[in-house]
């Protein structure tokens, strides 16, 4: 037999260990997904927080340039 085609068809990781290697992946891979998610949601609340303080400051500006009372 050629030793490609038996190469080939042996797994490289046994069936009864691959399961665990697998769910291994997920996990890590669910975790980095998490880890980013949350990242970034911190990031959007602090670019939210600064353009609501931006808006604040420009509405400041604006009224005192050109007072309606």
């Amino acid at each position: 037999m050629n030793p490609l085609a038996l190469l080939a068809a042996a797994p490289a990781v046994p069936y009864d260990k691959a399961g665990r290697y697998v769910a291994a992946a997920f996990i890590v891979f669910f975790a980095i997904v998490l880890i980013y998610v949350g990242i970034m949601a911190t990031k959007l609340q602090r670019l939210e927080r600064d353009l609501s303080e931006l808006n604040a400051a420009l509405d400041r500006r604006d009224h005192e340039q050109d007072p309606v009372a």
